[in-house]
């Protein structure tokens, strides 16, 4: 359990880490930030920077307890993530389709696959933190568990960050009215 405790925590600490640096790394990314939050209607319109700050400032905990102190920062993260979710569902249920600024680039507008997403992240950190709590087995780690618990924490995390993106890229194109087709020119045989 100490590969998946160890791979929990890259996952986990790669996906704060770029979410908290989205957010706060660049001119009117924390303004677009909070613009989000604002139209998500999650939140009263004058506490939306605040509660804006609090989220940036725990994701920032999050991602630098989970090398140090991972039980806190499991609990951490997980409690984030079950806000995140809460939140995103709650906005959908009142058809709030906000766009997602998780990592700060995407325009996307949220979905169910935010939920869903983030729930399996929350259930991550949950076993993530069993993990950590469990006794260690007898001996000490392996190099190359450690490394390959290190390599499919940051694959995952790369696809979770770049997820809106890819499925952008998949999306069927949204058109106007169905053209009639083109003939085809024809040319004189010879």
């Amino acid at each position: 359990m100490l590969y998946v405790a160890i791979g929990m925590r890259c996952l986990l600490g790669i996906v704060f880490l770029v979410s908290s640096l989205s957010k706060t790394a660049g001119r009117g990314r924390f303004s677009a930030f909070a613009a989000s939050v604002r139209a998500m209607d999650v939140v009263p319109a004058g506490h939306v920077r605040t509660v804006a700050a609090a989220v940036v400032a725990a994701e920032y905990a999050a991602w630098m307890l989970l090398v140090p102190a991972p039980a806190p920062g499991f609990a951490l993260a997980g409690g984030l993530l079950v806000a995140f979710t809460a939140a995103i569902a709650g906005a959908l249920r009142r058809g709030v389709y906000a766009p997602c600024q998780c990592f700060g680039t995407s325009a996307r507008p949220l979905g169910r696959g935010h939920v869903l997403r983030n729930a399996l992240l929350a259930l991550g950190a949950a076993v993530g933190a069993t993990a950590e709590l469990l006794p260690a087995a007898a001996g000490s780690p392996q190099p190359a568990g450690v490394a390959a618990a290190v390599l499919v924490g940051m694959c995952a995390a790369g696809v979770l960050v770049l997820l809106d993106d890819l499925l952008e890229l998949f999306r069927p194109l949204r058109t106007g009215r169905p053209r009639e087709p083109r003939r085809a020119a024809r040319l004189p045989v010879r």
